[in-house]
């Protein structure tokens, strides 16, 4: 199902990013169980995706008007998701310029850059969901090579998401604390 809907879209020319467990694969090497597959459009095309998508014979839904749709196939779906359940994140054309070149399930694809994923993960902080064990392993496996000046400037008036995630990371890996300017 998963490569299938890769290979539809990539058919299609429509351009969509990797995220979630994912994306923390290949960045961080992390492997973990996920119930689903995350991927990540700009706002503007989610209509040409679902449009794609339903005439492959998939059923797709928009989740959350916002920022969440869904394409499923039996008891497997794929999240598209195009902005943040609070709004700050959108996707927008500078994930898709900083985005990394990967494959996944034989089928190449671009993933989210870090400086993407954390500043989109950092947001969640639910009871029930909390993303700060993947930002500091993001932080921990990709910090040399990301732009910091660019992921402050993400967060902007939100600076302090961010500030709060770097403190945390310092408990987490005290030895590694200089890897972050």
């Amino acid at each position: 199902f998963y490569c299938r809907v890769l290979n539809t879209l990539n058919a299609a020319k429509i351009p969509f990013l990797v995220g979630g467990a994912c994306m923390l694969e290949h960045i961080t090497g992390i492997v973990r169980p996920t119930k689903d597959f995350d991927l990540h459009v700009r706002p503007q095309e989610i209509a040409g995706v679902f449009a794609t998508l339903d005439g492959a014979g998939y059923q797709t839904e928009m989740t959350f008007s916002h920022w969440l749709g869904k394409v499923f196939q039996r008891n497997h779906y794929i999240d598209i998701i195009f902005s943040s359940g609070n709004g700050l994140c959108r996707v927008d054309d500078e994930w898709f310029e900083h985005a990394l070149d990967g494959e996944i399930f034989g089928v190449s694809v671009r993933f989210c850059a870090p400086e993407e994923a954390i500043w989109s993960k950092a947001f969640i902080l639910e009871r029930e969901r909390y993303d700060g064990a993947d930002i500091a392993h993001l932080i921990l496996a990709a910090a040399q090579q990301m732009d910091w000046c660019r992921l402050l400037l993400r967060f902007g008036e939100h600076w302090r998401v961010l500030l709060s995630h770097l403190v945390i990371f310092g408990f987490i890996y005290p030895g590694r604390v200089g890897q972050v300017p």
